[in-house]
């Protein structure tokens, strides 16, 4: 049977004049359901392109990325807006809440956007807002948010529309440590507790420990470091 995700050959180049830069060489891996992975590497190696391929943000040049056995590439527009809302969720460096908005308002919004009624977004929004202990802050507004408290926020609204696969970029990447530990404890409870499947790129070694498989991304090229 078929993995939830299988990417097979994946290469992505970006040409500049006479050069071109070959970010992804070939990248192959398959994920099961309720996996974290984590993908380590150098500045520039390629991991958030990679991550935006598997998101339906960016093309690759070739190769190909399968979820449930659909290859996203082949996706019409309208299914691809579909897909980036309904099966993935998105989780990056900075928070990007929208700073009019509360907090339980932000988590609730991608839910009501996508036909759920108010009140029972509102309801699933603060019963994650609980999950990632911010019971307490549901009506505050991010300026009235730590970092690590917005990065919370940002991990309940990665879960609310149920997604089959978290795309978490650099989640702990401006937070001091303390809040890194937290909100990557928060992460994988979170997914563990969900049954998510977790892709998470990342610097922090200690991040990475937490997933079920790592990888590093060295010159294009995808080599496994660990598994659990």
């Amino acid at each position: 049977m078929e993995k939830l995700l299988n990417v097979d050959n994946l290469v992505k180049n970006y040409v500049s004049g006479a050069e071109t830069l070959q970010i992804l060489k070939g990248v192959s891996f398959k994920i099961d359901e309720g996996v974290s992975v984590a993908i380590t590497g150098r500045s520039g190696s390629g991991k958030s392109t990679l991550l935006n391929i598997l998101g339906g943000l960016d093309k690759s040049d070739s190769g190909s990325v399968r979820v449930r056995g659909t290859e996203i590439a082949g996706l019409s527009e309208k299914n691809l807006t579909l897909y980036r809302s309904r099966d993935v969720g998105f989780i990056f460096q900075f928070h990007y809440l929208l700073k009019d908005f509360t907090a339980i308002e932000n988590v609730m919004l991608p839910a009501y956007m996508s036909g759920m009624r108010k009140k029972d977004a509102m309801g699933k929004a603060r019963a994650l807002l609980s999950d990632v202990r911010l019971v307490d802050r549901t009506d505050h507004f991010p300026s009235q948010l730590s970092g690590g408290e917005r990065q919370r926020v940002a991990v309940a609204r990665s879960l609310v529309n149920d997604p089959a696969i978290i795309l978490a970029d650099e989640p702990t990447g401006n937070l001091d440590s303390a809040n890194s530990s937290m909100v990557a404890e928060i992460l994988y409870d979170m997914t563990t507790k969900w049954g998510k499947t977790l892709i998470v790129v990342t610097h922090d070694e200690k991040v990475a420990s937490r997933a079920h498989c790592h990888y590093a991304l060295e010159d294009g090229i995808l080599k496994k470091v660990t598994t659990v």
